[in-house]
C-alpha cells in the first residue's frame, strides 16, 4: 500500500489543522493506521493510532485531548484533527500502516507516507 499525507502548513498557536492520508494500491481496512512526527535531531515519535475497524484509538500523552485520529475506510483515508496547537507540535508528520490491528511503536509499521510539515508559530 502507498500512503500520501497532506494538510500540513503554517498555523498560529491555538489554531487547528486537519491532516489527511490517502492510501492507494491496497485496502485501508486491512491495516491498522498511525500518525508519527519527527523534529530535526530527534527520533520519530508516536502521535496516534487507530484500529482497523476504527473502534479503538490510542494517543501520546502530549496530544491527548487535543488531537483526534479517525478513518474512513470507504474512502481509503485516515485523518488527524489537531486542535489547540502548540509550538512544540511543530514537526514533520507521517502516516503509517501496519498489518497489526494497531500499534504505538515505529517498528510495528511497515508502510510510511512521505510526511507533511506542520509549523506552529507564536
Amino acid at each position: 500500500v502507498q500512503l500520501q499525507a497532506s494538510g500540513g502548513g503554517l498555523v498560529q498557536a491555538g489554531g487547528s489543522l486537519r491532516l489527511s492520508c490517502a492510501a492507494s494500491g491496497g485496502t485501508l481496512s486491512s491495516y491498522g493506521l498511525g500518525w508519527f512526527r519527527q523534529t530535526p535531531g530527534k527520533e520519530r515519535e508516536f502521535v496516534a493510532g487507530i484500529s482497523k475497524s476504527g473502534g479503538s484509538a490510542s494517543y501520546a500523552e502530549s496530544v491527548k485531548g487535543r488531537f483526534t485520529i479517525s478513518r474512513e475506510n470507504a474512502k481509503n483515508t485516515v485523518f488527524l484533527q489537531m486542535n489547540s496547537l502548540k509550538l512544540e507540535d511543530t514537526a514533520v508528520y507521517y502516516c503509517a500502516a501496519t498489518y497489526r490491528d494497531w500499534g504505538t511503536e515505529e517498528a510495528q509499521y511497515g508502510y510510511w507516507g512521505q510526511g507533511t510539515l506542520v509549523t506552529v508559530s507564536s
